[in-house]
């Protein structure tokens, strides 16, 4: 006899990451993860260590550190900012606190697969919305709506397509929902969006009760092993969840380290130019080696393989692996015929290119 779990939880397939080894190869390249090319700031490396005299004493229950330094990077209050154990932490946190059982939550269908997972978890229903040339089609979105819709995550820009939607076509989207169901803006990738059609989220949140912006110091910032995100929140919102997140799920050479970050500039600066220029580079050079891949305002690019036995992602992926170099298989998230690669430093950059062009020049 065994405890049944709730409904919902028995149909999640277990996330897993992108992978970080390979058989028989001593130091591989990983590309698989969308981490930083050019790692954290040497600031936010000096304030990690010199937290270590910390260690032995519990954090501030509120992550004021970081929230304070948060609300002085982007001009917000920082009452209205709950940090998390990564952005995912909160929006797990934003679908306990929000869905009951037999709700809806609405997501298109490349999108990041924590919302079906944290919907299945507390027996809601996933919608998945179709879309347009690995776009998020906000028509579909408004027409796939029922009274039973409680969130819409969106992911703007969206991991693995690298697409986003413009500021107006995301306004539209809200205009759309009903007051009593909450849009929740998953902005993970914002800073590397060079675009000026485009906000992350903080108009939305700043002035609605019904939206949320979470961001994540997991990406530009180069801490995804620190494991901070943040939110933006109406006040009843952040009241919510300051009500059921970990008491200190935070930890202070975590939140030190996030301030640093926040504060060095020139290394954000330094990571965004990287990002675009090897961005641009690489989206020409597979191209060039007869790939389809979408334009990208992130900092990885979906590389779609053709059907041709020998040709195809599962072939890509073994010979590119057998040159160590590691890409991040989508079948999970509906996209068989692509891997994903990350922008890296130069040199992984180059190699993984070359790599490509013997594989598709290959019989």
């Amino acid at each position: 006899m065994t405890i049944a779990p709730r409904p919902g939880v028995l149909e999640i397939a277990p996330y897993v990451g992108g992978g970080a080894s390979v058989a028989g190869v001593t130091h591989p390249i990983k590309l698989s993860s969308n981490e930083s090319a050019l790692g954290p700031s040497p600031k936010a490396l000096h304030a990690y260590a010199a937290a270590a005299a910390q260690v032995s004493i519990y954090p501030e229950g509120s992550a004021v550190i970081l929230r304070e330094a948060i609300g002085q990077a982007f001009g917000l209050d920082p009452a209205r900012v709950v940090c998390g154990n990564g952005s995912d932490e909160l929006l797990t946190m934003l679908a306990n606190a929000y869905l009951r059982p037999g709700d809806e939550a609405l997501f298109s269908e490349h999108a990041f697969l924590v919302y079906k997972i944290a919907t299945l978890a507390n027996s809601g229903v996933p919608v998945i919305v179709p879309e347009k040339d690995r776009r998020v089609d906000v028509d579909a979105m408004l027409s796939h709506l029922t009274p039973r819709t409680r969130l819409v995550y969106l992911a703007n820009p969206n991991n693995p397509t690298g697409t986003y939607l413009t500021h107006a076509e995301v306004c539209r989207l809200h205009a759309g929902l009903s007051p009593d169901t909450l849009l929740v803006l998953d902005a993970a990738y914002a800073e590397f969006v060079g675009r000026n059609d485009y906000d992350a989220g903080t108009d939305l949140a700043s002035r609605f009760a019904n939206v949320v912006m979470t961001r994540t110091f997991s990406k530009v910032y180069g801490l995804a092993g620190l494991r901070i995100g943040w939110a933006l929140c109406p006040p009843a919102v952040a009241d919510v969840l300051n009500r059921i997140r970990g008491p200190f799920n935070v930890s202070v050479p975590a939140q030190l380290a996030g301030a640093a970050a926040l504060g060095d500039y020139d290394h954000v600066r330094r990571s965004v130019d990287h990002n675009a220029r090897w961005r641009a580079w690489l989206t020409q050079e597979i191209r060039a080696a007869g790939l389809e891949v979408d334009d990208s305002v992130c900092n990885f690019l979906l590389i779609r393989f053709p059907q041709t036995p020998g040709k195809t992602s599962a072939d890509a992926d073994r010979f590119l692996c057998e040159r160590g170099l590691i890409l991040r298989g989508v079948g999970s998230y509906g996209l068989p015929e692509a891997l994903r690669l990350t922008v890296g430093p130069e040199d992984a950059n180059r190699k993984v290119a070359a790599a490509l062009h013997e594989f598709m020049a290959s019989r």
